[in-house]
């Protein structure tokens, strides 16, 4: 972050809206609205949005745990069990992937493929259920 806010080829807009990006066939120019209301077009070609890096986890209320930024932590041994992914939370069948967990990449390409690889876990696990069930142990 430091380098960006540093750079003299970066302006930072913090905290405001998108209201209509402008041009004909390529970006000519941005129009954004300020939390105080005001609007401002600004003549660009390029842009970058980020939308945020703080985990919208309060909901979770406990369920699972989170470091103390808020991100779900994965992984880890808990009450002397493995996990049996690298996408399973503090309880056993509930998983994580993507920028809500903990220690992510946080890039959108890294949590498309955590979705697709947790898959098999999530069926192993199911099927793990299945098998309870069938002797009895439910």
């Amino acid at each position: 972050m430091r380098r960006i806010e540093e750079s003299p080829r970066i302006t930072l807009h913090v905290q405001c809206e998108i209201i209509a990006l402008l041009g004909d066939k390529y970006l000519e120019a941005v129009r954004w609205r300020e939390r105080d209301g005001v609007e401002t077009v600004h003549p660009t070609s390029n842009l970058f949005l980020m939308i945020g890096a703080v985990p919208n986890t309060d909901w979770l209320n406990g369920c699972v745990a989170v470091d103390a930024k808020g991100f779900v932590k994965t992984g880890h041994v808990v009450d002397g069990k493995t996990p049996i992914s690298p996408y399973e939370t503090s309880v056993p069948g509930i998983f994580a992937v993507g920028d809500v967990r903990a220690n992510s990449v946080k890039r959108v390409a890294s949590s498309v493929g955590e979705g697709s690889v947790v898959v098999h876990a999530i069926h192993g696990w199911l099927a793990g259920l299945a098998l309870d069930g069938a002797a009895g142990n439910t």
